[in-house]
């Protein structure tokens, strides 16, 4: 083996060791079809005359986003469906219940004077000038929010208690007073706190919602259900016996027709499935039902890429060409019709992904990066392999390629 040789195989081992490295330490998330939890659809409520646009659709799915973010789930995932409604998937999710109403909560604070007699004027200061919210603790360890407006939110927030003194200054949480006290001094730092006879899950809950920001549109929940984990254990128990079955089908086709370059495409598969999965990882993907079908396809156009060189190689080694000859033959005459059919499948891909939601986008994503890891398997690992075995060897029996030349007994 030359120099250039030795770097070619050395590269395509240090990719093989890095995907199996990347893809054992830091396992995929799964999507909720897989592993159970919450599926909630909010739909967007115009009121007036305002009218639901994707500006405000945006600005709902970014607050949204924050909050889920607050309860700590990480492989959610939040999209819009047409036109005013929007999908949130919650996989792992225990507490459903307590989520879903976080989640649909307008979550509207607003700062009021009360009078005498209980009742409320007019707001002087709503949520948009808070900067942060957490829970703290009074003198006798009850939890209470804490609270901290901006530079603008502060000014504002002094101005109304400067003017105030001596009344009570309600709190209102989505119309209902959560704490209303009086107005003893000017509070110049825009710090504050809100009592409530919290527990401390509720005031983790409120924090959470506060610093998310307020519904910029009314939303309703339409529709929730819950993914138990017996249908995702089921799930990936069949995908598993799926993907053995057909892997073990596929290496013994290959063997029994390519004999040597099969043992070689074998390798190549088991390089490929690592390559996908360290990049699934690596785009913080999630997996799902569809993706795993987008995987098990570009396994099956990995396999074909193989079949294509493979035959050309045998084309060539029954014209009476050498070994090596016949293998750079057939992975140049192969590479033209693996490119355009890849090539196609990406473009499919990324139509699925623009105008997909959901499933189709994760479909679509397994697909292209499975396509895209059968084409450096295929095109490159494959060969570099299989010359590393021809050159080491000294192969040059063309039965070790599955072809009988006329006169060879």
């Amino acid at each position: 083996m030359n120099f250039k040789s030795l770097i070619r195989l050395g590269l395509v081992i240090v990719i093989f060791a890095a995907s199996v490295w990347y893809s054992l330490t830091k396992p995929v998330k799964l999507g909720l079809d897989l592993k159970g939890g919450a599926y909630v659809v909010l739909e967007a409520i115009p009121e007036g005359n305002n009218k639901i646009d994707n500006n405000a659709m945006n600005r709902l799915i970014e607050v949204l986003d924050r909050r889920v973010n607050g309860i700590g789930v990480a492989e959610s995932a939040i999209q819009k469906a047409g036109d005013n409604r929007v999908i949130i998937e919650l996989p792992g999710l225990q507490n459903t219940e307590d989520a879903i109403n976080l989640i649909g909560k307008t979550a509207l604070l607003e700062f009021k004077l009360m009078g005498e007699d209980g009742s409320l004027g007019e707001t002087l200061l709503t949520g948009s000038y808070l900067k942060s919210a957490d829970v703290s603790y009074d003198n006798l360890g009850r939890p209470q929010i804490q609270f901290e407006m901006t530079p603008e939110g502060a000014q504002k927030f002094a101005q109304i208690t400067r003017e105030n003194i001596g009344k009570q200054l309600a709190i209102t949480l989505d119309g209902v007073v959560q704490t209303a006290p009086r107005i003893n001094s000017e509070i110049p730092s825009g710090n504050g706190v809100i009592t409530g006879n919290y527990t401390v899950e509720e005031a983790k809950a409120t924090a959470t919602l506060l610093n998310a920001g307020a519904l910029p549109v009314k939303a309703e929940i339409v529709e929730t259900r819950t993914v138990g984990a017996s249908l995702g254990d089921e799930s990936i128990a069949q995908s598993k016996n799926a993907g053995i079955v057909s892997i073990v089908l596929i290496w013994a086709f290959m063997l029994f027709l390519y004999r040597l370059p099969g043992i070689v495409a074998n390798i190549a598969i088991i390089l490929f499935g690592f390559i996908t999965f360290a990049c699934l990882n690596f785009i913080d993907a999630t997996l799902t039902l569809p993706g795993i079908a987008g995987f098990i396809l570009s396994l099956g156009m990995a396999v074909d890429a193989n079949v294509i060189i493979f035959e050309r190689i045998k084309d060539e080694l029954s014209f009476g060409n050498t070994i090596r000859n016949s293998v750079e033959a057939g992975f140049n005459k192969g590479f033209i019709a693996i490119f355009d059919s890849n090539i196609t499948t990406l473009i499919v891909a990324a139509i699925l992904f623009v105008f997909g939601t959901g499933p189709i986008k994760g479909f679509a994503v397994t697909l292209a990066l499975g396509t895209a890891a059968s084409m450096f398997t295929a095109i490159t690992a494959t060969k570099v392999i299989l010359l590393s075995f021809i050159n080491l060897f000294g192969l040059k029996d063309p039965k070790l390629f599955g072809v009988k030349l006329e006169g060879n007994n």
